[in-house]
């Protein structure tokens, strides 16, 4: 890349921009005011620092949102709400029934459940399930170890009206468990076996007259969920969306604080002189590929015009503005000390350090702090852009 600079340059074996390192920020006693500006970016560092956590918490949920969606996506062939619903089968099993959709039951489908219930009950075979089995008056020592949940319709009576159950599937699990228990425990010839399979069968077949109450309730009670949590789910993104734009609105406003500093900073900055305009463009000549690139970086965030990227570009030095020649200023003595130190020469820094002093460095990192406190309002409108 080849860069043109408009301005004649002047030749110095030293030259003023890297000989003269201060910047002459402030005159007087308007100096101590920059430790007041130094507040100020710290104070402007902190808020985005927090904002900045805030953006993140936004992108992580729509992050997530987006994912959650591909995968729901993904999962659906119909692409419609899915409800899980039963089918009326009286081969259902009761592992099956377990994993079902739960819903809570309406107060007349449960009233009707108790009354197939009392039904089954009043058979004449129903007798040896009224009551838990007596295990140690009858003398089943293994009976624990067959069974590992023992269950009687006594029981599943009291927790109905204790109110244990807050579906009729809870209660239907639990009925065919009773006879489940007694079919497993004794032998098929068995008549209390006979008696427990007889006793399935009829309750199989009083279920079915209620499947399909349940099976409207439950899809209609499904329905009615996913409204509810699509509804919360509308709900948290309109207060992310809200959340973004609070975001939006606070990084616009430390934006605006940025640049109103920067032009405080720069209306108290002195302008180059025309020999200082001179040493720059001569500077400008002597960095590498890389650092000259980075400077016409700077001048295009000053001049979004400028075609920094171009093969051949020609830079008007007493177009730029105040900022863009103090960024230039620093960055090119900086880039300079940088290759004179790679390079092995020292005797340039010596000889600033001492003549310098003290009042030097303390001038020397004030520039610094004013330059990146304008460097990173730069970079925050890139982020915003």
């Amino acid at each position: 890349m080849s860069v043109n600079v408009k301005e004649e340059p002047v030749l110095v074996p030293n030259c003023d921009v890297v000989e003269n390192s201060e910047l002459e920020v402030l005159n007087g006693d308007e100096e101590s005011k920059l430790e007041d500006y130094g507040t100020c970016v710290d104070v402007i560092t902190e808020r985005v620092n927090q904002l900045e956590q805030k953006v993140v918490e936004v992108e992580q949920f729509y992050s997530t949102k987006d994912g959650a969606g591909q995968t729901n996506t993904s999962k659906s062939n119909s692409g419609g709400k899915k409800v899980a619903i039963s089918q009326p089968s009286k081969c259902s099993s009761a592992g099956k029934e377990k994993t079902r959709g739960k819903h809570v039951s309406s107060p007349e489908l449960m009233r009707q459940f108790a009354t197939i219930i009392r039904q089954i009950a009043q058979q004449k075979w129903a007798w040896p399930f009224l009551e838990p089995v007596d295990v140690e008056g009858l003398g089943l020592d293994d009976y624990h170890k067959v069974i590992e949940k023992p269950m009687d319709l006594g029981t599943i009576r009291t927790k109905m009206e204790g109110s244990e159950y807050s579906n009729v599937r809870e209660i239907y699990a639990d009925v065919r468990l009773v006879f489940k228990n007694a079919m497993r425990y004794n032998e098929e010839k068995h008549d209390v076996y006979v008696m427990a399979e007889s006793l399935l069968e009829k309750f199989e077949e009083k279920w079915l007259t209620i499947m399909p109450k349940l099976v409207e309730e439950e899809k209609k009670q499904a329905e009615e969920e996913a409204q509810d949590r699509a509804s919360k789910q509308l709900a948290v993104e309109a207060a992310q969306a809200e959340k973004a734009r609070d975001l939006s609105n606070e990084l616009y406003e430390i934006d605006q604080e940025l640049e109103k500093l920067r032009e405080i900073v720069v209306q108290k900055c002195r302008k180059l002189s025309t020999q200082e305009k001179k040493g720059l463009s001569a500077a400008l000549g002597r960095l590498s590929p890389e650092d000259l690139s980075k400077a016409l970086k700077m001048v295009s965030e000053g001049n979004p015009h400028f075609p920094a990227g171009a093969p051949e570009v020609e830079l008007d030095i007493d177009l730029q503005s105040d900022v863009t020649l103090w960024r230039l200023k620093v960055f090119v003595q900086e880039a300079l000390k940088a290759a004179n130190k790679s390079s092995g020469g020292g005797g340039t820094n010596a000889r600033n350090n001492n003549n310098g002093g003290e009042m030097n460095k303390t001038a020397a990192k004030r520039r610094r702090e004013i330059t990146e406190a304008i460097k990173a309002n730069k970079v925050k409108k890139a982020k915003k852009a």
